[in-house]
């Protein structure tokens, strides 16, 4: 007799179609439709339109209100202004739950942290278990919103899924997290690379002053000075639009900057259109790495991201900012290189080493491919998360915490 259907409601907040919603999709993508049936509360956007095509079902929402306490988003200074929009985006949250009661689901699941304090509404709404996917790393225990967080979730989870070892130790040793890599679609060999005038760095993502994209620009400069025989490929774009009143409100609050304007301009400047390449959004992501000899994931995170393990796939090593690297992810001098900090120096150091030694950087694509089979096989991961759906949706949940 098989097992019966479950059925999930995924919670998930972001319009744009990112690294969350691309994971979400090909790690659920990799359960049997017999086996689990996925309806997606979010808001209308490109995300909506790819889990459409994924065969999700999808509610649209206005938004949903999100609690960000991760290490690189914290609410300070003007960001506290984002706590408004939270809270006008809070009675569409409520409204959107309110709606569902009548539909059958087993078990709710918030695809971010951020997401854990609508998620614990939607237990208390739906009277469902609760998964809550951590895909960032949380800032220390030690701060009150942080304990708040934590408490919160230890009274009202019922199970909790780390994307990998660094956000993992992020969170509480003493609560119970099942770490779940992301799964990740590539396929096929790597690229064939014959010898190349130039080696080809490259910087995968939206453009977001967290990922790094200014100071990979200004290591651009740097190995321009140095006469090295670098280029420069950026696969990306604006995460949103920034024109009319909205993006010139929204800019002057630091909330919304031009980055691909600005980044062009200082190309321009500093006369860097020989080796500075912008692709726009690249889709196919075979069609970018195989355009790449490393991939730069050098972001203010100071954690290994969704790009690194995509490049590993297609044998491309990368130079990576993070201060304590975790070897689920990337090993320093097997896998890629690590450096302390997004400083275009240091990126500058690292992609002139890799230019001057051809035969390290062909070891460290090989030895991140055989990481990425190892640790993100879609096949194992997808059960691994299978299981979790199945264990508690069979489980009585947690009490609430009093």
């Amino acid at each position: 007799m098989s097992p019966v259907q479950i059925r999930v409601l995924v919670l998930h907040a972001s319009a744009a179609f990112g690294g969350a919603s691309k994971s979400l999709v090909e790690l659920l993508g990799g359960i049997a439709r017999d086996d689990v049936h996925v309806t997606v509360l979010c808001p209308r956007g490109a995300a909506a339109q790819r889990f459409r095509g994924a065969g999700m079902e999808v509610v649209e929402v206005a938004g949903l209100s999100q609690f960000d306490n991760t290490r690189i988003s914290f609410y300070r200074g003007l960001r506290w202004i984002v706590v408004l929009r939270e809270i006008a985006l809070l009675p569409a949250t409520l409204w959107a739950l309110w709606r569902l009661r009548d539909r059958s689901f087993d078990l709710v699941h918030a695809n971010e942290i951020t997401l854990a304090p609508v998620g614990v509404l939607a237990k208390i709404i739906l009277r469902l278990p609760l998964v809550v996917h951590v895909r960032s790393l949380q800032r220390s225990a030690a701060r009150l919103r942080t304990r708040w967080l934590f408490h919160l979730i230890r009274g009202y989870t019922d199970a909790v899924i780390a994307i990998d070892e660094g956000v993992r130790r992020s969170l509480p040793p003493d609560l119970s997290v099942r770490v779940i890599h992301n799964t990740l679609a590539a396929r096929g060999h790597p690229p064939e690379r014959g010898p190349a005038p130039r080696l080809r760095v490259g910087f995968v993502g939206n453009f977001l002053p967290s990922k790094g994209i200014e100071e990979f620009i200004q290591a651009a400069r740097l190995c321009r000075d140095r006469a090295l025989p670098v280029e420069f490929i950026i696969a990306g774009d604006n995460t949103r639009e920034v024109g009319g009143l909205r993006g010139l409100l929204l800019g002057m609050l630091g909330f919304a900057r031009d980055l691909r304007s600005e980044l062009e301009q200082y190309v321009k400047a500093e006369r860097l259109e020989h080796m500075v390449h912008f692709t726009g959004f690249v889709d196919d992501v075979a069609a970018i790495y195989a355009r790449l000899d490393v991939l730069c994931f050098t972001t203010h995170l100071d954690a290994p991201g969704r790009p690194v393990i995509e490049a590993a796939f297609f044998g491309v090593p990368s130079i990576v900012s993070v201060r304590e690297p975790q070897p689920d992810t990337i090993v320093h001098g097997e896998t890629g290189l690590c450096i302390a900090s997004a400083d275009p120096v240091l990126i500058a150091d690292a992609i002139e080493r890799l230019a001057r030694n051809p035969e390290e950087r062909a070891r460290l694509g090989q030895g991140a491919r055989r990481l990425a089979r190892q640790n993100f096989d879609p096949e194992q991961n997808a059960a691994a998360m299978l299981a979790v759906y199945r264990k508690v949706a069979s489980t009585p949940g947690p009490s609430p915490v009093r």
